[in-house]
């Protein structure tokens, strides 16, 4: 019985080392599990589209992306070649992100963000109108780190700081409205993510305050070479934003302006005796301006948002809108004049818990409601004509001979736990002209509305 004991004692004390060592190896795991927990959180989604349009439209990343439908486009027969109707569906636009949080060193909390998405515009074959091989490509949407300092003292009350460095939304196009579509309600509000660097002063209980340079890469100006990244860069002068945004409960209320300074040239001409035609420097520039105001209310299971924008050019924001020459100068600069356009949009939604709910799969039917409206008013200053009465100079990202635009979308979506599905009409109207413009660049003539309507089904399931 002794020998027994014995062998047991002896055979318990050399497992022990073993016993211990796993013990210590769990405990690793689970201090690096939650260490991942606590810093990391990867999401994402997987999302396809199954979309009908009744009219050729502008429209991008795969026809997903509608901007508006052609005008009128008539053969020798009075066929219109544009009034085709087409059908795809596609899934490119899934995505995945990383949120890294809660790192701090003394009083600075460290932030950061990483987000990627399949996109097809970047490949392209054939020359019909909807050029798309089939090959999507994976592009940046977000990158950007964030530091904060929280509880500064403001006298009576406190303040917190959030500096952003990187690419995310531009602030003029971060309150988004409530629709499924891809284009999230553009051109009638901006839409638009660029590099920039961003403070966010939150100045007491209610009042925050916005500054930001920015950059342009993905979004950019139009200008004689077409959509560049040139004109910013030539210029040296980062696009600047400046708002105020009050929020108190369910309510909020944002303003705030957008000012960029381009070059469209640095190389001109003059005319010259001796030489002919001389290649010159110039530093041709255009500043301009645009404000907006958004206000938005949450209550239960309601909520509203309205925003209005008065742009100047605003081509960069995937907005309607352009500029052209002014003045043509001795010395071979030009001078010149933007577009101004009323962009103003609405979007309303209702909706709860509907049947049985189970705590890993509630359930919720949503409505919504958007309604778009845009309005061109021409040329800030009269532009520059030609002898035959076209204009020298004037660049617009699609159609030039808009005159005004509308959009109603009623969607329904229904969502289950992690899985959402939901139906967009999307009826989307144009007032053309007959592509004369007037010196302001105002289409006026033979004017005629053109409309496509658009049924699309989406399905998302998110990580």
């Amino acid at each position: 019985m002794k020998k027994h004991i014995l062998v047991l004692t002896i055979c318990t004390l050399a497992l022990l080392p073993a016993v211990a060592q796993e013990t210590d190896k769990d405990a690793k795991k689970n201090a690096v599990k939650s260490y991942l927990l606590q810093h990391f959180k990867p999401y994402g989604f997987i999302r396809n589209y199954f979309t009908y349009d009744s009219r050729e439209s502008f429209s991008g990343t795969g026809d997903l992306y509608n901007y508006q439908p052609k005008d009128v486009s008539l053969n020798a027969y009075g066929d219109d070649l544009n009034a085709q109707s087409t059908f795809r569906f596609l899934s490119m636009t899934t995505r995945i992100g990383l949120d890294i949080k809660n790192y701090q060193w003394r009083g600075t909390q460290f932030g950061g963000k990483i987000e990627a998405d399949f996109y097809a515009g970047l490949s392209t074959k054939g020359t019909g109108t909807h050029q798309l091989s089939g090959v999507a490509q994976f592009r940046l949407r977000h990158a950007y780190m964030t530091l904060a300092w929280d509880s500064l003292s403001m006298g009576k009350t406190f303040a917190r700081i959030d500096l952003l460095l990187g690419q995310t939304w531009h602030p003029m196009a971060a309150d988004l409205c409530d629709v499924i579509a891809l284009n999230s309600g553009a051109p009638f509000g901006p839409f638009n993510r660029s590099p920039q660097v961003r403070m966010d002063a939150r100045l007491g209980k209610y009042v925050t305050l916005t500054a930001a340079g920015l950059w342009q890469m993905q979004y950019l100006s139009i200008g004689p070479d077409g959509q560049s990244a040139d004109y910013i860069a030539y210029s040296k002068t980062p696009e600047a934003y400046l708002g105020l945004s009050v929020h108190n409960q369910g309510f909020i209320m944002r303003a705030g302006a957008d000012l960029l300074s381009i070059c469209p040239r640095h190389i001109g001409s003059v005319e010259d005796k001796q030489y002919g035609t001389v290649q010159v420097k110039v530093n041709d520039r255009i500043t301009t301006v645009s404000p907006f105001l958004y206000l938005q209310y949450k209550q239960g299971e309601f909520s509203i948002k309205a925003k209005t924008i008065f742009a100047e050019a605003g081509e960069h924001m995937n907005m309607n809108g352009g500029y052209g020459v002014k003045a043509v100068n001795k010395d071979g600069s030009w001078e010149y004049t933007p577009t101004r356009t009323s962009s103003s949009w609405i979007s309303i939604v209702y909706g709860g818990r509907v049947g049985e709910q189970e705590d890993k799969h509630p359930q919720k039917l949503q409505g919504i409601l958007f309604g778009g409206y845009v309005h061109s008013l021409g040329t800030k200053d009269p532009l520059v004509t030609n002898v035959d009465g076209t204009l020298y100079g004037f660049w617009y990202p699609r159609a030039k001979n808009m005159n005004r635009m509308w959009r109603l979308s009623p969607t329904l979506l229904y969502t289950v736990g992690k899985f959402q599905v939901g139906c967009e009409y999307e009826i989307t109207s144009v007032q053309y002209s007959d592509g004369k413009l007037t010196p302001d660049g105002l289409s006026q003539y033979g004017l005629h509305w053109v409309t496509n309507h658009r049924v699309q089904l989406m399905t998302k399931y998110n990580f």
